[in-house]
């Protein structure tokens, strides 16, 4: 018996090829998420790449033998990435440059039920806009302690009502809404990328400049901390060692002579 032949439709080849083409003229290919993305929000961001990278949406099916036909070498880790509700954005730019343009342009948005907690969701203490009836005993069914001020609810305490891992539940997306927090981000989401140049894979790639900033603060810190602990010379702390020193004689200056003597001596 013969075998049947699955039929391919001409628009279906000529869109492959035109991807694999696409693949083959850049340095960077992406695998993007744009789940739960707004159709609005997403036309938006793709205006705004102009230039910078093209981003198309297409079948996985599409996706995975337009990276098989272009045949790059060291790409094929990148066919496991390939999702359901996924993009793929072709770019000269540097990949951790794009990962961190997308980042940048997340937009917070309110809870609903059912999405799971991404970080611990934390109401603070303060004033709200609240007024009491019925929403007092919404806030603590969440453990939130509450008093009325000014004809407005405060609240009393922080406290972490939902915890990473947990679903945001009905009565918790209702409050959260109410009191203006947003605690999730929703954007286009790099999860994946493929450099050209390196001809390698890079997966996870997570660009979040804040976090950084602070980060390098915390270590430079403990850093100046512990050279100043151990007397490490060197450009950056001798100003620091020559301020402790000049503080430490100036105490040693204020002993008495006896005193002095005493610790002359040790």
């Amino acid at each position: 018996m013969e075998t049947k032949k699955a039929h391919v439709s001409k628009e279906k080849v000529e869109s492959v090829k035109k991807l694999a083409d696409q693949l083959k003229k850049h340095k960077t290919i992406m695998i993007l998420s744009i789940k739960s993305l707004p159709s609005q929000q997403f036309q938006k961001m793709k205006k705004e790449l102009r230039g910078k990278a093209n981003i198309s949406v297409a079948k996985k099916s599409t996706v995975i033998r337009a990276i098989e036909q272009a045949k790059l070498e060291g790409i094929e880790r990148l066919v496991e990435q390939i999702k359901e509700d996924c993009a793929i954005a072709v770019s000269n730019d540097d990949a951790f440059q794009l990962a961190a343009w997308f980042t940048d342009n997340r937009s917070p948005v309110s809870a609903k039920e059912g999405q799971e907690v991404e970080e611990d969701i934390t109401i603070n203490e303060g004033p709200t806009e609240l007024v009491p009836g019925p929403v007092i005993s919404e806030l603590g069914a969440l453990g939130l302690q509450v008093m009325v001020e000014d004809g407005k609810i405060t609240i009393r305490k922080a406290k972490v009502v939902l915890k990473k891992g947990d679903k945001v539940n009905a009565n918790a997306a209702s409050i959260l809404m109410k009191l203006g927090v947003k605690p999730f981000m929703v954007g286009i989401t790099p999860t994946a990328v493929y450099d050209a140049q390196e001809k390698k894979v890079y997966v996870g790639i997570k660009i979040d400049k804040k976090k950084a900033r602070e980060d390098l603060l915390i270590s430079h810190g403990k850093a100046i901390g512990f050279a100043l602990k151990i007397n490490y010379v060197c450009k950056d702390i001798i100003g620091r060692l020559l301020a402790k020193a000049n503080s430490q004689a100036n105490a040693l200056n204020k002993l008495k002579p006896a005193e002095n003597a005493v610790q002359t001596q040790n």
